[in-house]
């Protein structure tokens, strides 16, 4: 081969070697520079926007819960986010927009260098296996300087447009570190230009210099630029840092003022709601806006907010985590923990590595070490499979060249057996699908199913640990939607480990392999490469996540339509509403597919733009790859290896593209659950509680205060005592505060004020389970298992016998009725007991009063669908009976008086207050309020009777009048036509008193209290026809 031209230097050796390792390693410093800013300021940023409210509370399973976020004061968030002016971010934009002009103008000289002296360093010879490879025609740290650098800067101008708070810490830090960089690149150029170039065939060479000339002019620019940006953002940030100082102190000297102003509104506020009269019927989570369709009202930011009162009971709002039964944190408004968002939320990296970190308690098998043992191994096959992926290319290009050596030889052609055989061994072990990827994927079966059975069951339990506000204000379609869930957060943490991580290693491997194998030049193509594809990936998808949560959004909006109206079958055959059902299930179907449509359409979109950058990449690859080769500077073997590991750099290329968009979809869909998780009960125990013992039923309330909103009490100083063995009834007008009672009784709430006590003890004090196991209800809406009536029965007490189950049937008089069914006992009472009729279910609740024996039994209009002999009846063997005895302490809410006669006392309640108490006979003696009601009542079934009566009378009535008829037309056939009158008379007659009597009846009203019973009225009867 001729003595190819090279450009040699007599420059000092030092300067030499500070020139190209400033130059190779610029890039790299900020690259690192830039990624380890960014994920500090995500922290920092994350810390800022939120106060962290930390709680002793324990979520599912004893794992602590999530730190609650608090809302800013807008104003100190002024003053800190987005703080420069219009004109001061353009003028940053300006200047950065200049940094990488500059770089551009390298890059033209760089070319104009190459364009000049290319016909000097063409190849003349082939390439000649025993001299070594020449050095490329054109200097590689130069080209990864120009290229590397200018490609970061060119994403900071993007940041700078993107962030809100730009320009802040990161870009700061850039610019910092670039001065150092490139002054000791302008240092090192500006000493090279000061000595002269010789050549080795004794040439001077005039281009050169002239281009380092320009290279250290446009490098003096650039330093000079940034020296400029850097003195005017400190100038800048130092006056912001004084103004907010300002600020803050003037904050605090008004602040005693504002807290007096607001303390004035909640006084004016409170008057307000005390004249618009809030009772019990106001909604227990707050004033909500609905709108006609049925579906609450949301806010601009599509969050469900509600107004909480910060106290012990059951309202404490999501930001409000109730410790113990005490509420934590400052009483402000917040956001409902569980809501809809309608767009993705703008979130750090670590606001979502610290929110999914709450799953990560329930994914690590720490109750079993076989199990931590299968997780070791399976990140050890992880690792084998990186160097595999490195295996694989490399000895496809070693291939190569063997195969060409054996071509080339002239003392014969041998096989590369053991090379091939090493190649097919290396892809039978690579890949998801290869033998490692398999034996790994088995042996994280059993991982994989503990992972998804302790994140569902601890979702789960969570659910019924919540109180009852929760289950009061949710949508059941919306629940088991994010219940659902757990298996999507398990398939992500699952691709997180096993994939993402591993791709993302594969990339940062690949760019080192290009670098070791080849040369910068090559790395730093790669990396451009690598990094404008994630960044279009992740760009795009940003750009498409709102319309992915519409999908997301419709999705569970179609599910929740089908399940209200499935749920709800009964309600719509009663308005004959299926048309409207169908058309509502297809308006929510079309809004999913829709919204599905305009997710692929982007997801496509993506796929084109994807692949045209990994294409444009390659393809330059390949030509210098080609041009290398054919310069003699490169091996076939090599250029083999090049498209081999560019083809298997693409794999993970597309899958991060594709994981991105799962990775999107698990976080939307995981964030319910997350959002589940974060709410906390609002009713728990309190520390030091101790367990109730065996109760006698001795209940005594005193001077109780509750509310729902935080607004007007639903219960105000009630007291009353209920001693053992006694029976209690609460009447009163609906909103009176007779179900809040029972709840407050049940602990599904804590009182405000006041004391709760079952045998001299505080109910705080006791723990909820057990006082829930000394208290049995009957609810008025009985709720079964889609399970059999025995399953149903035994549901309060699993060791119950057959024949205490059936002793209980009969005391409720609910076992003939369970015979009848052709299944008895074993027959499915159908979902929520639909199958049953509304009195056959509330004597299978009875039933199960009975069998799970409590001392304190609470009955909520227990037997309203029951006739009187069958209630009376009932209450008999309630009161009196063998199963429950007379030491067992009854609370009866009841609108039929004439079912609680017998009470040892009865409380009238009227606006969340005791009205009246006493029993029967001392309250109708007082002729207040149930002395009225008793009256109105009296009127009503005395009417009711009368009705009835009049109904039996005309019913028989009309069975005489059509007998009558029917003999005077069998007598028409033997008389004559005097005979004939004669009947038609009788008949008229007999028709004619049945009118009369029915006339009478329908006279009488429930206003004519003079009139006597019908029992008293003299009605004469019609004789009975005559004997045919």
């Amino acid at each position: 081969m001729d003595d190819l031209t090279l450009i040699q230097s007599n420059r000092n050796p030092l300067t030499e070697a500070v020139y190209s390792w400033s130059q190779l390693l610029s890039p790299v410093i900020l690259l690192i520079t830039f990624i380890l800013a960014t994920a500090l300021h995500g922290v920092f940023t994350s810390q800022k926007e939120e106060n962290a409210l930390q709680t002793e509370a324990k979520g599912p399973g004893g794992r602590p819960l999530p730190v609650t976020k608090m809302r800013r004061n807008p104003a100190i968030t002024d003053m800190t986010e987005g703080s420069f002016g219009r004109a001061s971010r353009r003028t940053f934009q300006g200047a950065t927009t200049l940094i990488v002009l500059s770089f551009a103008a390298n890059a033209a000289n760089l070319a104009a260098q190459v364009m000049a002296n290319a016909d000097r360093l063409l190849p003349k010879t082939s390439y000649i296996a025993d001299k070594p490879p020449q050095q490329w025609w054109c200097r590689e740290e130069s080209f990864v300087y120009v290229v590397g650098t200018g490609s970061l800067y060119g994403y900071v101008l993007l940041t700078m447009f993107d962030w809100k708070d730009s320009p802040n810490f990161v870009h700061f830090l850039v610019w910092s570190v670039s001065l150092v960089t490139d002054s000791v690149v302008l240092g090192a150029l500006f000493a090279r230009v000061s000595e002269s170039y010789t050549v080795t065939s004794n040439e001077t060479l005039t281009g050169p210099a002239g281009n380092d000339i320009a290279d250290l002019a446009i490098g003096a620019f650039r330093v000079a630029n940034l020296i400029g940006v850097l003195a005017l953002y400190l100038s800048l940030a130092g006056r912001r840092t004084f103004t907010v100082a300002e600020k803050r102190e003037q904050e605090a000297e008004t602040q005693p003022q504002s807290q007096s102003q607001v303390q004035n509104r909640r006084r004016s506020g409170s008057r307000r709601n005390r004249e618009n009269g809030n009772d019990e019927t106001t909604p227990l989570l707050g004033q909500r806006q609905t709108s006609q369709n049925g579906y609450v009202a949301m806010n601009g930011n599509g969050r469900d907010r509600e107004n909480r009162r910060s106290s012990q009971n059951g309202t404490a709002n999501a930001a409000q985590v109730s410790v113990n039964g005490q509420s934590v944190g400052p009483n402000r408004e917040a956001e409902a923990a569980f809501y809809r968002p309608n767009k993705l939320p703008h979130k750090t990296w670590w606001e979502y590595a610290r929110g999914y970190s709450l799953f990560f308690p329930y994914l690590w098998p720490r109750d079993s070490r076989n199990l931590q043992l299968v997780v070791l191994l399976c990140f050890i096959i992880l690792i084998f499979q990186r160097v595999v992926n490195v295996i694989v290319p490399v000895q496809t290009g070693r291939l190569v060249d063997r195969l060409q050596e054996s071509l080339d030889a002239v003392d014969g052609r041998t096989m590369p057996w053991r090379d091939l055989a090493l190649l097919i061994g290396t892809k039978i072990l690579q890949g998801q699908s290869g033998l490692l990827g398999s034996i790994r994927a088995i042996l994280w079966i059993p991982v994989s199913q503990y992972c998804y059975r302790a994140l569902t069951s601890a979702a789960f339990e969570h659910v019924h640990s919540l109180s009852l506000d929760f289950h009061l204000s949710k949508r059941t379609g919306e629940v088991l939607s994010a219940l659902n869930k757990g298996a999507s957060i398990n398939q992500f943490l699952e691709q997180v480990t096993f994939q993402v991580f591993p791709t993302l290693v594969d990339l940062f491997i690949a760019i080192g392999c290009f670098g070791w194998f080849f040369n910068s030049v090559y790395a730093v193509c790669v990396s451009v490469m690598t990094f404008a594809y994630l960044f279009l990936t992740v760009r795009m998808a940003a750009t498409r996540a709102d319309q992915r949560r519409e999908m997301v959004n419709a999705d569970r909006e179609e599910e929740a339509v089908k399940n209200d109206s499935i749920v709800s079958y009964e309600t719509v055959k009663y308005f004959n509403a299926e048309d409207f059902e169908f058309n509502r299930y297809r308006r929510a179907i079309r809004n999913y597919q829709s919204a599905e449509a305009n997710v692929t359409w982007g997801i496509n979109n993506m796929n084109i733009c994807q692949n045209l950058v990994f294409m444009v990449g390659m393809l330059l690859l390949l030509i210098i790859g080609a041009y290398d080769v054919v310069i003699g500077a490169r091996k076939i073997g090599d250029f083999a290896m090049l498209i081999t590991y560019l083809g298997q750099l693409q794999g993970p290329l597309n899958f991060f593209g594709t994981f991105y968009r799962t990775v999107q979809q698990a976080m939307i869909s995981g964030e319910r659950l997350l959002e589940l998780f974060k709410i906390s009960p609002t009713v728990v125990d309190r520390p030091g509680v101790r367990t109730l013992p065996p109760s006698v039923g001795h209940i005594r309330w005193n001077n109780v205060k509750f509310w729902y909103d935080g607004k007007r009490p639903a219960l105000k100083d009630i007291s009353f005592e209920c001693k053992p063995g006694t029976t209690t009834a609460f009447v009163g007008e609906s909103g009176g505060g007779k179900s809040t009672i029972f709840r407050l009784m049940f602990r599904y709430y804590n009182c405000h004020e006041g004391s709760i006590e079952v045998d001299g003890n505080d109910v705080k004090d006791l723990t909820i389970d057990s006082v829930r196991r000394a208290i049995g209800v009957v609810p008025q809406d009985t709720i079964l298992f889609n399970e059999s009536i025995m399953y149903n029965l035994r549901y309060a007490n699993q060791d119950a016998t057959d024949e205490q189950v059936y002793e209980a049937c009969k005391s409720a008089s609910i076992h003939d009725r369970i015979m009848s069914f052709p299944e008895g006992y074993n027959t499915k009472v159908g979902e929520r007991g639909l199958r049953l009729s509304g009195g056959e279910k509330q004597r299978v609740a009875i039933a199960r009063l009975i069998l799970k024996q409590p001392r304190i039994i609470m009955l909520d209009e227990a037997t309203s669908a029951l006739d009187s002999e069958t209630e009376q009846q009932i209450q008999s063997q309630l009161i009196n009976g063998n199963h429950l005895g007379q030491d067992r302490t009854l609370l009866i809410i009841a609108h039929r008086l004439s079912t609680i006669t017998h009470a040892d006392q009865i409380i009238v309640l009227r606006a969340g207050m005791i009205a009246e108490k006493g029993t029967h006979s001392e309250l109708l003696k007082l002729n207040g309020k149930y002395a009225s009601m008793w009256e109105k009542q009296s009127k009503a079934e005395r009417a009711a009777l009368e009705a009835r009566d009049a109904a039996r009378r005309a019913e028989k009535l009309a069975r005489q009048a059509k007998f009558a008829k029917a003999s005077g037309k069998q007598q028409d056939h033997t008389d004559d036509s005097d005979g004939c009158y004669g009947n038609t008379s009788a008949g008229s007659s007999t028709v004619l008193q049945a009118t009369n009597a029915l006339s009478e009846d329908s006279s009488t009203s429930d206003d004519d209290t003079h009139k006597k019973p019908p029992n008293d009225n003299k009605t004469t009867n019609p004789s009975p026809p005559p004997d045919l």
